[in-house]
């Protein structure tokens, strides 16, 4: 594996959400308009501190639970040309809804350090259907494309509920030495919620030796509490200007989320490095 989410350092990856693509209800028809957008707030995250971006097609909505069609993964793909051209960070790709095999795709023709993947293990009840995680099939995949691509897999995402109530501790073990994802994420109950720390505590006591990232409802004020129990966070909604979603990146919420996430906060229970 790469350097990635690797130290004592806390990460901070900033999510690119991208304007609705080709083939989306919402796509406006103009293909460079997403991309300079996506590279403004990729620049954006850049000067402010960020580590990594996570490029996702975020306004596709409504999302399938299968496949994505061949015009997105094109239309993610030049999207991380220019971006890679425009800044220096580590990135990688969410392909809405759990599209990993695309994810993988990408990371291997675009050089991405990491896929997120909402169901990597285990059922999902979503208000896409029934996901079912393929952790055979995505890892597989990814030793013979770009083996270096880490798996970011999030712990019983949001926007959904677990099928048949597994408890959360059992969830992250599974998805960790079962799964074999190389980071666990978890999130509040949906974009921009809040994680719940008693999660994340729990999280932490199963699997003490886990990479693990929050995934949803990270700010300035509330990350402090958070910061002894993981190695970073994935943060997008709260960073746009004024905090509204479909506002650009702010450079200065970057830099001062930067900031707190640097906190001397020790954890003794978490590894130092990883």
């Amino acid at each position: 594996m790469s350097s990635f989410l690797t130290g004592d350092r806390k990460w901070f990856l900033g999510t690119v959400h991208l304007l609705p693509l080709p083939g989306s209800p919402r796509w406006g028809g103009d293909t460079d308009a997403v991309v300079r957008h996506a590279v403004r707030d990729a620049v954006a995250y850049a000067r402010g501190g960020a580590d990594a971006l996570v490029i996702e097609n975020f306004h596709d909505v409504p999302f399938t639970c299968g496949a994505v069609t061949p015009e997105v993964v094109a239309s993610m793909a030049r999207v991380a040309a220019a971006i890679r051209d425009a800044v220096a960070l580590p990135m990688g790709f969410n392909v809405l809804r759990n599209d990993a095999r695309a994810g993988v795709g990408l990371c291997a023709a675009c050089g991405g350090a990491f896929l997120r993947v909402n169901v990597h293990s285990g059922v999902m009840l979503t208000d896409q259907g029934l996901i079912e995680g393929n952790a055979y099939e995505t890892l597989r995949t990814r030793s013979r494309l770009c083996p270096a691509a880490m798996v970011l897999a999030d712990v019983q995402v949001k926007h959904a509920v677990p099928l048949g109530g597994c408890p959360i501790e059992q969830a992250a073990r599974d998805t960790l030495e079962r799964g074999l994802a190389d980071a666990l994420i978890v999130s509040g109950t949906g974009t921009g919620v809040a994680t719940d720390l008693e999660d994340v505590r729990r999280v932490r006591a199963a699997c003490p030796g886990a990479r693990l990232l929050l995934g949803s409802g990270v700010t300035v004020q509330n990350v402090g509490p958070f910061l002894p129990f993981v190695n970073g966070a994935i943060v997008g909604s709260s960073l746009k200007k004024d905090g509204k979603l479909m506002n650009p990146v702010d450079v200065r919420r970057v830099a001062a989320l930067a900031k707190a996430l640097q906190r001397e906060i020790r954890n003794p229970e978490l590894p130092a490095k990883l």
